[in-house]
């Protein structure tokens, strides 16, 4: 009896040890199978701890925020807008985008004001509660682990933004807000013990004060609220930061704890061993792993580095962040709506102040514009993270000769692989990117206002850059080609080689007399072969803009009237059903100003381009609709001639199968 009663407490703790929950074994973080798990995570910044960089905002803390929307349109319209800002900033298919992508693991910035009601009565917000319940259910179905960290302290950790710090007394100056941080703790391991995609708790974000050399009070809080942890809760890992935004662990080794994970954060340095060899060491010597629990905000080159960095460290990561309005370096871009403008150049002090009623309606909109569906898939960005040692470039876009193609739809695969750029990461000194649109690479992109564009051209050229494309050509044979530039000097050059052989010769760029005055330089007679082939476009000297190169047959008379559209036309669109990508072909028989729509099987308008001054030509666009559920899309083209005589619109049905 004694031996099966044995077997049974023993199953029952095996059974419970095995659920799932992530654990620390020596070095190694480790899952229920015992296996070294590697966490590839991204951080939900600017959700429940606002920041003002990722809003556009001159304001950088949230209470500022919150202030100035309250200026702008009082206490109770500012509470509806947060419920709307709340409700869309993180939703599930946000969630489930994420673990399509290759991210395992979700950290979560915290807000103590989210989560307490009241200090003194230890009353807790269940609305807060509530969001990280749905996230965390969200987690569970994509089997993905679920980090709480504690981004903004009461009174505040730091003198920084980031901690939403308001001014004495900070955290470090009142044990009020230390014993309150010590019961928050213990109110969610209480809620969360025996939650299994509950990776761990991150127990404050980026310390920063002067704390003494041994950082002795910040491990003294540190151990009071593991201590209290543990009173409820065995299960969880205990992460902790080093002071100065997550890089000094002096005084917090040893650990305290059996079941604890030093995390560090990681911005703006080289990505070579020596930036890391002191964390390797406190690792070996005191047998704890380590997680790099904040990194980002660089090109997709540095993020590469990087990954391969702590993928040869066995150290796991999380990103930073996973949406901001109109960027291009974290995996969505929110749309900046019309009118967002204005009022952020009110509050820079650049322009009046807008109506009540205005700045509601804009900042609603601006809100919705939060909603997944809305935002621009970064595609660039999280394969840069899970595709962080290619050996060859790859296209951007698929490219068909005879065809146009455009400089910024250069192949991916960073630094060497798909380009060339001088200055491709900022390791604390530069900026890697002038343009900041379009991609998140080194090469400079910026907004063109060629009669022919995707939107973009290469900018801010230097001598020794390049550009690759992967072509498919149908045909061997001659062609000739057409390259578009726009100069401020005569002293650019620029040749081509096509699989590794010269192609074109070193020639010389026209001085067309400004960065947006585009002309075309006409090469003829370029023998190429059928199939798929690498151009690499070289740069020399610099001065001058490159929008892109259109090829066609040799054979073609361009001087015929038979090639000149006789009439407005959108074709059908190829391929059809599609996903997610598909081009749109359309004619134009006089300058026209046009406007392409798709709408769904609602109605609803969720993709608009408008060009100015198009002339008489045939043109093909690049549709994508990524992050959109499958379905039927309609695509509307709109077309008035300057001179006003022709009206032109045609609409098409087209297909999204996933």
């Amino acid at each position: 009896m004694k031996f099966l009663i044995f077997l049974t407490i023993h199953f029952i703790s095996h059974s419970i040890i095995a659920q799932g929950f992530l654990r620390v074994d020596g070095i190694n973080i480790v899952n229920d199978n015992n296996s070294n798990y590697i966490l590839k995570g991204i951080g939900l910044g600017g959700w429940l701890v606002q920041e003002g960089y990722m809003l556009q905002t001159p304001m950088s803390a949230e209470h500022e925020i919150k202030e100035e929307i309250q200026n702008l349109i009082g206490s109770a319209k500012t509470e509806d807008l947060y419920e709307i800002y709340h409700d869309n900033y993180v939703r599930k298919i946000d969630i489930d985008s994420l673990a399509s992508w290759g991210f395992n693991s979700i950290r979560l910035p915290m807000h103590y004001n989210k989560l307490i009601d009241d200090i003194y009565l230890k009353t807790y917000n269940e609305k807060g509660f509530e969001r990280i319940d749905s996230l965390l259910s969200w987690c569970e179905a994509n089997e993905m682990y679920l980090i709480l960290d504690l981004h903004a302290a009461p009174g505040g950790q730091s003198d920084e933004p980031i901690s939403d710090y308001g001014g004495f007394p900070s955290l470090w100056e009142s044990e009020v807000y230390k014993k309150m941080t010590v019961d928050l703790w213990k109110e969610i391991a209480e809620r969360y013990a025996n939650e299994e995609w509950i990776g761990g708790y991150d127990l404050i974000n980026e310390p920063k004060w002067e704390l003494g050399e041994e950082n002795e009070e910040l491990r003294e809080l540190y151990v009071l609220i593991t201590d209290s942890i543990r009173t409820v809760d065995t299960n969880h890992i205990i992460f902790i930061e080093g002071n100065w935004f997550a890089t000094a662990f002096n005084g917090l080794t040893p650990p305290w704890d059996d079941n604890m994970v030093y995390s560090f954060h990681k911005y703006w340095n080289e990505t070579d061993q020596g930036t890391i060899g002191y964390l390797v060491d406190i690792r070996s010597t005191y047998k704890r792993p380590l997680w790099l629990g904040e990194t980002g905000e660089n090109s997709n080159d540095w993020f590469r580095e990087c990954v391969n960095l702590m993928d040869e460290n066995n150290i796991g990561w999380a990103w930073w962040p996973h949406k901001k309005i109109d960027n291009i370096s974290g995996p969505l871009s929110v749309p900046k709506v019309d009118g967002y403008q204005k009022i952020l150049d009110y509050w820079n002090g650049t322009g009046g102040k807008p109506s009540e009623t205005y700045a509601f309606d804009v900042l609603k909109n601006q809100f919705e514009a939060l909603k997944f569906e809305n935002c621009k898939v970064q595609r660039d960005v999280y394969n840069a993270l899970f595709n962080s040692n290619p050996q060859n470039s790859t296209p951007y876009r698929r490219h068909t000769i005879p065809g146009i193609v455009f400089g910024t739809d250069y192949d991916s695969g960073g630094q060497l692989i798909g380009y060339k750029d001088n200055d491709y990461k900022n390791t604390g000194s530069s900026s890697y990117n002038n343009g900041w649109n379009y991609r998140n690479d080194g090469v400079d992109i910026e907004i063109c206002s060629d009669s022919k564009t995707n939107g973009f051209n290469i900018g801010w050229i230097e001598t020794g850059e390049y550009l690759k494309y992967t072509v498919e050509i149908e045909e061997s044979g001659n062609y000739d080609f057409e390259f578009r530039f726009a100069s401020t000097s005569n002293s650019g050059k620029f040749m081509v080689d096509v699989n590794e052989a010269n192609a074109i010769p070193m020639t010389d760029i026209p001085l067309t007399g400004g960065w947006q005055n585009w002309q075309s330089l006409n090469l003829q007679n370029i023998p190429l072969d059928a199939g798929i082939s690498k151009f690499n476009v070289r740069f020399f000297f610099g001065g001058f803009n490159f929008n892109y190169f259109n090829v066609t047959s040799s054979v073609t008379n361009v001087g015929d009237i038979s090639s000149i559209p006789q009439e407005y036309n959108l074709s059908q669109n190829y391929p059809n059903p599609f996903n997610p990508a598909t081009k749109i072909e359309y004619s134009i028989s006089e300058t026209s100003d046009i406007n392409i729509s798709v709408y769904n099987s609602l109605g609803q308008k969720v993709l608009s381009t408008a060009k100015s001054n198009v002339v008489t030509g045939s043109y093909e666009y690049d549709l994508v609709l990524e992050g959109y559920s499958s379905g039927i899309y309609y695509c509307k083209l709109d077309a008035k001639s300057i001179e006003g005589s022709k009206h032109y619109n045609k609409v098409i049905k087209i297909i999204l199968l996933k």
